[in-house]
C-alpha cells in the first residue's frame, strides 16, 4: 500500500494536476522498463496540458483515469470556494502553499438564507495567517491501513490511479489515459478521446474511478460494474464487460444509480461513437477526509482490469 499512500498524500485539486502528472511520468520512466510491455508515453503540454497517455502494443480499449481531487480555493476575507463537491465536517484540517510558504488551517462553515429563504453553506478557514486569494487547500492526509481496509482522503481517485499503474505492469495492448478536471466538471476527455480515436482507431473505454457504498453495493464483495448512473451506457457493450467478468470468476457486483457521473460524460456526449463502462471499487464516506475501501475490492479491481483489457 506504500504506492497508494504516496498518491493519496499528493495535493492535486482540479486545475493543479501538473505535479501529480510529473510523478506519474517519473514513475513510468523508473518502472516501465520492467513491465511486460514498455509503453509509448504521450505527453505534450501544448495539446494535452497536464494529461498524459500510456500506449501499449496494438490498443483496442482505452482506460480513462482522472488525476485530480476535490478541495477549496481561497477567495477573500478567509472565505473558501469549493473545488468539486467536498463533504468535510467543520474542523477538518486543510493544507496548502502560497507565496509565504506552507500553510495549515481548519475548515469553518456558516449558513445563510437567500432571497427565497433557501439555506446555503458558506465555507471558510480558521487558524494561521491570512492566505493569498487563489491559494488551493486540500485535506491533510491521514492514511490508515488495517488488515482488511485502507482509509484516507482522496482514495477517489488515487485508488483509480493506483489500479491503473498496477494494470500497466502486465498490460500488452491498451491505452491508459490520465485526465484532469473530472471533479469539477471535466473538460480534458474530449481532446484526449479525439486524439485516441484519430490516432489509434480506439472507441471503446473503461472508466477507472471510484464509486459509492449503497444499499445495493456492499464492501468486500468485489469491484463494481456500473450499469448506469446519471448517464446510460450502451447495454450491448456493458453486457460484453459483464460476460467477461462472469467468466473470470473474479468477485464483482453490479451498480444501478440515477445520479453521479465520471469522465464517461464527455465520451457519451462526443461526436464519436464511444462505448464505455464504469468499473471501480466502492468507498464509504465519499469526498471526506475519511474515505474507506475494503482491500478485497481493491484486489478485485486490479485483477478485473487485467482480464478486461485482455478480452475486450
Amino acid at each position: 500500500m506504500q504506492l497508494l499512500k504516496t498518491l493519496c498524500e499528493f495535493p492535486a485539486p482540479s486545475g493543479e494536476e501538473a505535479a501529480l502528472s510529473r510523478f506519474v511520468l517519473d514513475y513510468v520512466q523508473e518502472h516501465g522498463p520492467s513491465w511486460r510491455t514498455s509503453p509509448t508515453v504521450v505527453h505534450d503540454e501544448s495539446r494535452f496540458q497536464d494529461c498524459l497517455l500510456l500506449v501499449f502494443g496494438q490498443p483496442r480499449t482505452a482506460v480513462f483515469c482522472h488525476l485530480d481531487s476535490i478541495g477549496y480555493t481561497v477567495r477573500y476575507g478567509r472565505e473558501l470556494v469549493p473545488i468539486g463537491g467536498p463533504a468535510a465536517p467543520v474542523g477538518t484540517r486543510l493544507v496548502g502553499r502560497d507565496a509565504g510558504g506552507d500553510v495549515a488551517c481548519t475548515l469553518a462553515v456558516s449558513y445563510f438564507e437567500d432571497e427565497d429563504g433557501d439555506r446555503h453553506a458558506r465555507y471558510g478557514y480558521e487558524g494561521g495567517r491570512e492566505l493569498a486569494p487563489g491559494t488551493s487547500l486540500t485535506y491533510a492526509c491521514d492514511f490508515r491501513e488495517t488488515e482488511t481496509t485502507v482509509q484516507s482522503c482522496y482514495l477517489d481517485n488515487r485508488l483509480g490511479l493506483y489500479a491503473a499503474l498496477r494494470l500497466a505492469e502486465t498490460l500488452e495492448h491498451g491505452i491508459i489515459a490520465f485526465s484532469c478536471w473530472e471533479e469539477h466538471g471535466g473538460g480534458s476527455v474530449p481532446y484526449l478521446a479525439r486524439f485516441i480515436h484519430d490516432t489509434y482507431g480506439v472507441r471503446q473505454a473503461l472508466i477507472c474511478d471510484i464509486t459509492w457504498i449503497t444499499q445495493g453495493v456492499r464492501p468486500g464483495r468485489g469491484c463494481v460494474i456500473s450499469l448506469r448512473d446519471s448517464l446510460i451506457p450502451r447495454r450491448g457493450y456493458v453486457e460484453r464487460v459483464r460476460a467477461i467478468a462472469a467468466a473470470s470468476g473474479i468477485p464483482h457486483q453490479l451498480e444501478v444509480e440515477g445520479i453521479g457521473g465520471s469522465d464517461a460524460k464527455d465520451l457519451q456526449r462526443s461526436d464519436i461513437a464511444w462505448d464505455w463502462c464504469f468499473v471501480g471499487a466502492a468507498e464509504d464516506n465519499v469526498h471526506t477526509p475519511d474515505e474507506i475501501v475494503d482491500k478485497a475490492d481493491i484486489a478485485s479491481m486490479v485483477a478485473l482490469y487485467g482480464v478486461l483489457l485482455r478480452e475486450l
